[in-house]
């Protein structure tokens, strides 16, 4: 029996650490971009995490899963390039695009996929496969059909020390966002959080610029950054707040009148929704420290960052972006 879209891609759970007590375990890099599952063969197919159609906005990667030359369903990271880097906002531009758009899109800044698994080949199916065994078939493919860009084989070790440095910021400043973590041994299980996540994080600084929940118990925080204008620019949310930070926080944060930069603006409860996120303003004279991975956007972090400590040795003048 053949596979057939929709199918429920694999998943992964979040990790700290990388494993110990000699867990066998291999690793590749995560880069950032869209997951995407790609039937390849007369009739071609790209689906999303979700199921969705894809190969109407990437109409190169379409073709590419046309032309492979055999049938086969291969798990793969859709990215898209620009300025040296893997480019997570132009990827989301060229995803709303179709049609002529679309085709202008890939001239001008082609996708690519960063294949890690191989889920069928020539009509068997490898679910039930240990990774290994589905490495090394996939591995012989890109050998066999001398396989070059848009494909691009993910990087995979053994090596822990290896690992580690692709939680290098070098690495995260190119697009490289973590570490995916999988037992050799595993068979490929649709919807199932069975591997492990771990994601390259940095610690940096930013202006606290506003709160959610109330000034004298804050649940979060909104930092800023001053640009080269001197405007205070959203950079990011933390995580809910701790406890005792909060009480640290609500007792020197001050509430902010009209003259304050975000006085009257407006921001989303999230990156996958529009609806506003109630907050109040903070005078912008604390400088948090925070811990955030190297998914950014725009000079914003997508996803929430973790708040440390206060700094009290810095101002907001040391502190741009």
């Amino acid at each position: 029996m053949h596979l057939s879209p929709p199918l429920e891609p694999m998943l992964a759970r979040s990790v700290s650490s990388l494993p110990t007590g000699g867990r066998q375990a291999v690793f590749e890099q995560k880069t950032d971009g869209y997951r995407a599952v790609v039937f390849a063969g007369p009739a071609p197919f790209l689906q999303s995490r979700q199921g969705a159609a894809l190969a109407g906005a990437f109409p190169e990667l379409a073709r590419a899963a046309a032309g492979l030359g055999v049938e086969a369903v291969l798990d793969a990271e859709l990215v898209v390039s620009g300025g040296g880097r893997l480019d997570f906002a132009a990827l989301q531009q060229r995803s709303r695009r179709r049609g002529a758009s679309a085709e202008r899109a890939a001239a001008q800044q082609p996708a690519h996929l960063v294949v890690f698994d191989l889920l069928e080949v020539e009509g068997v199916v490898l679910l039930q496969e240990p990774l290994d065994r589905r490495r090394a078939r996939l591995e012989e493919l890109f050998a066999a059909r001398h396989l070059s860009a848009p494909w691009t084989l993910c990087p995979q070790t053994t090596d822990a020390d290896v690992a580690r440095t692709w939680l290098d910021p070098a690495w995260g400043a190119v697009g490289v966002e973590g570490i995916m973590i999988k037992d050799p041994a595993s068979r490929y299980r649709p919807g199932v959080r069975g591997w492990d996540k771990l994601r390259a994080r940095t610690t940096t600084e930013a202006v606290i610029g506003a709160v959610t929940g109330t000034f004298s118990s804050p649940t979060s925080l909104l930092l800023g950054r001053f640009d080269a204008a001197g405007r205070l620019r959203m950079i990011g949310r933390t995580t809910p707040l701790h406890r005792a930070a909060a009480s640290e926080l609500g007792a020197v944060l001050r509430p902010a009148g009209q003259d304050h930069p975000w006085h009257g603006r407006r921001f989303s409860a999230g990156w996958h929704t529009s609806d506003p996120l109630s907050f109040q303003s903070v005078v912008p004279e604390f400088i948090a420290e925070i811990a955030a991975d190297t998914a950014v956007d725009a000079g914003r972090y997508r996803h929430p960052v973790r708040y440390l400590r206060l700094r009290d040795d810095m101002t907001a003048d040391d502190v741009c972006g």
